[in-house]
């Protein structure tokens, strides 16, 4: 196999990717049904369910340009020799091996996201905003941008720093180090997101006493979970949809509720919306899926490790000079099919993990106030009740709401 067959291939799955996905999306977006269906009667007003299905046409118009862009420039990096001219930039700067690599990924992802600023703009501030749910502002989203673009520097540049120098220090074996040093930083990133992440774009407090705290408190001794930190996000600065999560490990997990939940939810369905959270905890899914993920990296470092030192990597890209961040460019885009069916595998996993959640709060506390406020939760969001099976079963982390309304009504 020569430098050129490999191209050849990268490109082949490049464009199958892109084709599969606008297929899937073609289906999605075709499957939208006109019909209220029977189980949002009286929820969904033929109004709000007509938006939903525009808001969903939109996204899938937005979704279809954004892509067919990305492909263009993808193709053209890879067939024009553009990832090796930035290559050519990064070493005309700077000399040491470490230091390209790092210069390289900054250029290059700090091109992607000037190249497509004007679309997240776009997408909050016109497509967000025709459908009501934008409450960000020029400012926060601007603030939003550096505040990311610091993180990815501050954490993902020195994570990325020491899996190069492993690969320096030990070639075939830095999968090793560079896989403890991974799984450390996820699982502490589990624990202290909230505390450490979230702050920085939102304010939480702790959710003050009164009824709901009352109510959550009381169902939380009944179900046998100690329950110290529920904490309010204000999710209203930046739209009105609405959610809840959890978060965290042992004596750091926390349930997080969106103020703009707490607005739309009367106070059984906050805490059946806790309860389904709760579930997740007591099912020991959030271990289960970091040992997933864990095990996932694992394999990507290890087959990494299997190719990461053969130079048609990096020749496929158009440059003699063998380097780790090239290399590791072609092994990503070659890597990706199986990516997609572990992808499938963590879905499936994440939809019955769901399933059961709700299960546990339907036994535990109240099916049907846990049904009302996922009706309205769908509502809020303007969620596709109808969305095309493929669809779901490539891209869905949750099942469709309908979906978990029946299997809720035969449990």
């Amino acid at each position: 196999m020569n430098a050129t067959t490999i191209l050849s291939v990268i490109i082949a799955i490049v464009l199958a990717d892109y084709l599969l996905e606008r297929g899937l999306s073609f289906l999605n977006c075709r499957s939208i049904s006109t019909q209220l269906p029977e189980e949002v009667k009286g929820i969904y007003s033929e109004e709000k369910y007509q938006q939903s299905q525009e808001y969903k046409r939109a996204n899938c118009r937005f979704e279809l340009v954004t892509a067919s862009l990305k492909l263009v420039l993808l193709l053209a990096l890879l067939m024009g020799g553009g990832f090796a001219f930035i290559d050519g930039l990064a070493r005309g700067m700077v000399q040491a091996e470490l230091l390209v690599s790092l210069l390289f990924f900054a250029l290059l992802l700090f091109a992607s996201e000037i190249l497509f600023l004007p679309f997240a703009l776009y997408h909050t501030f016109v497509l967000e905003e025709r459908f009501a749910f934008n409450k960000t502002t020029l400012v926060t989203f601007i603030t939003d941008k550096i505040k990311g673009w610091l993180l990815i520097v501050l954490l993902g540049g020195p994570l990325l720093a020491a899996v190069i120098w492993f690969y320096q220090l030990t070639q075939d074996n830095f999968w090793i180090s560079a896989w403890l040093l991974m799984s450390g930083f996820m699982i502490f990133m589990t624990m202290f997101y909230s505390t450490l992440i979230v702050p920085l774009f939102n304010k939480q407090t702790p959710l003050e006493q009164g009824e709901l705290r009352d109510a959550i408190e009381a169902f939380s001794t009944k179900a046998g979970f100690q329950l110290d930190n529920v904490f309010v996000i204000d999710g209203s600065r930046r739209s009105t949809k609405a959610n809840a999560y959890f978060s965290g490990l042992g004596a750091k997990k926390r349930i997080v509720l969106y103020d703009t939940l707490i607005n739309d939810l009367e106070v059984e369905e906050l805490v059946a919306v806790l309860a389904h959270e709760i579930g997740h905890y007591k099912k020991k899914h959030t271990i289960k899926g970091i040992i997933l993920a864990l095990c996932q990296t694992g394999i990507m470092l290890y087959i990494l490790s299997l190719f990461i030192a053969n130079p048609l990597l990096s020749a496929a890209l158009g440059t003699d000079i063998h380097s780790f961040h090239l290399a590791l460019i072609s092994f990503a885009l070659l890597y990706s099919p199986l990516s997609t069916v572990m992808g499938l595998a963590m879905n499936s996993f994440s939809r019955k993990n769901e399933y059961e959640a709700d299960c546990f709060a339907a036994h535990h506390f109240d099916a049907a106030a846990l049904g009302s406020a996922l009706k309205k939760l769908s509502v809020g969001n303007l969620s596709n009740l109808t969305p095309h099976p493929a669809y779901v079963f490539f891209h869905y982390s949750h099942p469709p709401l309908l979906q978990r309304l029946r299997a809720m009504s035969t449990t």
